[in-house]
């Protein structure tokens, strides 16, 4: 049996920007949409409102001249009003083909904000279509608030409706405006809908301020919607929207009857772009994306997967372009151990390995982080062995940092027995240490990975003296790795964590 497809719209540069405290830039905004058509392989995007601003003009027009080069231009959407043509000349002036029509999706709204009468509201929405089909452009129509016009006035909807099915409308968009829909709710009206008008086509727009984004998404797709609305990362107003990650993922595990035509490897990689671009980070718990759902920290767990694979489920991280990793902490066993060194191509007998999961679990105990990278030094330092031997040490150094003048840092560093001094300055402390540790390196003719990433932790409530844990994540053309420093000085504990680079590389 051939299976529906759904239509995936997203929204993330026209909803999605409207998360508190993000703007993308023009740049931004046509890299993301690029990676969104070509890369992941929604169907459509709404990238902006029409009339916000001089900016947003300037960024739609530049997305709409890639897109009419690339064959995409009906699959680019702006969000438009019922505002007697100036919101079409705008979008006609940017080049744009598509318009998503906000309109009044209950009584409550239309009543008490427009203060119009249904006949009111429809005559001057006809009046909008028929100005945009003139210039070229179709439509889809967004009922805003359709959520609460179906709990509270649904004869007002179906009026509407019953409108809106003698227009040239293509789609009409049914928003979850204020997120207070149950599953439930969500799939009894979107099948009435269905069954009533049975040639319509209809799209849901979920927000997820009960954290229902994804339950209703897929309560919508078993009614029979034929289009989604879903953003990167679920960003979006208040609590945001239906991320696309969860609802793909829920869709092709629970859904056999329909197919969308998302790329999954591919999200984990928009994902990344989409934080880095908004500022927002990705929660590490956050399904899918976040950095921990696909890190096991039990023991228990690790020797299930060692052992056919008891504790994986369908989220397999290899679908979305990423891999399973086994924390080390005060629950790991003997078996999380065992992945991480054979990560490292490392193994111990099992007396050694015994040894070396004690000190994991007393280091976990104090509450520190302890990552694959360290294990080499726990392994040397519990069974005072050379497995892994420190070739490289920072003997001493002087760090200076006086007001009027830049700082600097003088440091002697023994690599394989040979002694080096050198001085330099720089932008900061540890800045000028890294200088200076470059000159070493360049009289080896060796060089240095690329700092990629810097973060200090203390824990919250600390005083001044605080131990202070940096990370470093490094990058050489075969790997990028990361690096922790643990001192009550920052910079201290910043040297500490590179000369654990300085061995591994």
């Amino acid at each position: 049996m051939e299976r529906k497809k759904i239509e995936i719209m997203d929204t993330t540069l026209r909803d999605g920007e409207q998360t508190s405290g993000v703007s993308f830039s023009t740049s931004e905004k046509l890299t993301i949409t690029q990676l969104l058509l070509d890369e992941l392989r929604v169907d459509r995007a709404e990238i902006a409102s029409a009339r916000v601003s001089d900016g947003e003009f300037q960024a739609v027009k530049t997305i709409m001249t890639w897109a009419a080069q690339h064959g995409h231009a009906e699959k680019i959407e702006v969000l438009s009003f019922v505002d007697n043509g100036i919101s079409v000349d705008w979008m006609v002036s940017a080049g744009v083909k598509v318009q998503n029509l906000l309109t009044k999706g209950s009584l409550n709204h239309l009543t008490h904000q427009l203060k119009k009468t249904p006949e009111q509201h429809f005559s001057e929405i006809s009046h909008v279509i028929g100005l945009a089909a003139a210039k070229g452009i179709s439509t889809n129509v967004y009922l805003e608030d359709w959520s609460n016009g179906m709990r509270n006035s649904p004869e007002y909807v179906f009026q509407f409706l019953d409108f809106l099915s003698q227009q040239p409308v293509k789609r009409i968009l049914l928003p979850d405006t204020l997120g207070i829909l149950t599953p439930a709710e969500t799939y009894q009206y979107i099948s009435e809908l269905k069954q009533r008008y049975p040639v319509q086509r209809f799209d849901f727009h979920a927000h997820n301020d009960y954290d229902l984004g994804t339950a209703n998404v897929l309560e919508a797709v078993k009614a029979g919607i034929d289009g989604l609305h879903l953003t990167v990362n679920g960003m979006g107003e208040r609590a945001g929207n239906a991320p696309m990650a969860s609802a793909v993922a829920v869709i092709n595990d629970f859904v056999p009857a329909v197919e969308v035509q998302i790329r999954e490897s591919s999200i984990y990689q928009v994902s990344k772009l989409v934080e880095t671009f908004s500022g927002v980070r990705i929660p590490a718990n956050k399904p899918i994306v976040g950095d921990n759902v696909f890190t096991q920290t039990a023991g228990i767990h690790a020797d299930g997967d060692n052992k056919n694979n008891l504790y994986f489920n369908d989220l397999l991280p290899e679908r979305f372009g990423r891999k399973r990793k086994y924390a080390l902490g005060k629950t790991s066993g003997k078996a999380n151990i065992e992945k991480n060194l054979q990560e490292l191509g490392l193994k111990l007998n099992e007396e050694d390995l015994r040894k070396v999961t004690k000190r994991v679990i007393e280091l976990g105990d104090k509450k520190e982080t302890v990552t694959k990278e360290d294990l080499p030094y726990i392994i040397s330092d519990v069974l005072d062995s050379s497995l892994y031997e420190e070739k490289v040490s920072v003997e001493s150094y002087v760090l200076t940092n006086a007001m009027g003048l830049r700082p600097s840092a003088t440091i002697a560093v023994r690599i394989e027995g040979e002694k080096f001094e050198e001085n330099a300055q720089g932008d900061g402390q540890f800045d000028a240490f890294m200088n200076a540790l470059t000159r070493v390196y360049d009289k080896k003719s060796r060089s240095l990975p690329k700092l990629i990433d810097y973060a200090v932790r203390i824990a919250p409530g600390s005083n001044s003296d605080a131990l202070c844990e940096t990370v470093i994540t490094w990058e050489t053309t075969q790997k990028t790795f990361i690096t922790r420093g643990l001192d009550s000085d920052q910079t201290v504990s910043a040297i500490k964590a590179t000369q654990k680079m300085l061995n591994i590389i």
